[in-house]
């Protein structure tokens, strides 16, 4: 199975787990100039805020090389977060939108979603 095919099946693995958790998915590999966001969708957290989510979905068939957790460079971070604010300009969105960064790695048959997992990374 080619690594595109592979992508495309754990990304909706990850869509349905999402889901699960309470999140709306809005877009789905949003490609702009600057990155392309696997998934972009909205929470409601226990304290009443909604969040749009800017979503990487990272999978590894084993943790046997590297932990997922690693293959988020700061390069990475800066080119999700340039998108997000393009994305965000793109669809008039307030610029006080509460907004998140989420990461959901898949080690093969187990899921882990972390919310919040870095900040908006500006130029510099």
């Amino acid at each position: 199975m080619n690594k595109r095919k592979i992508g495309s099946e754990k990304e909706e693995i990850a869509a349905e787990y999402l889901r699960e958790q309470g999140y709306e998915i809005v877009d789905r590999n949003y490609h702009c100039c600057f990155a392309e966001i696997d998934m972009i969708a909205r929470e409601l957290s226990d304290e009443g805020t909604e969040y749009l989510c800017f979503v990487e979905v990272k999978y590894r068939d084993s943790d046997r090389y590297e932990a997922p957790e690693g293959v988020i460079s700061y390069a990475k971070q800066r080119k999700i977060s340039q998108g997000a604010a393009f994305y965000m300009r793109e669809k008039r969105l307030f610029p006080d939108t509460p907004v998140r960064f989420d990461v959901v790695f898949i080690v093969g048959d187990d899921i882990q979603l972390i919310r919040n997992a870095f900040e908006f990374v500006g130029r510099g």
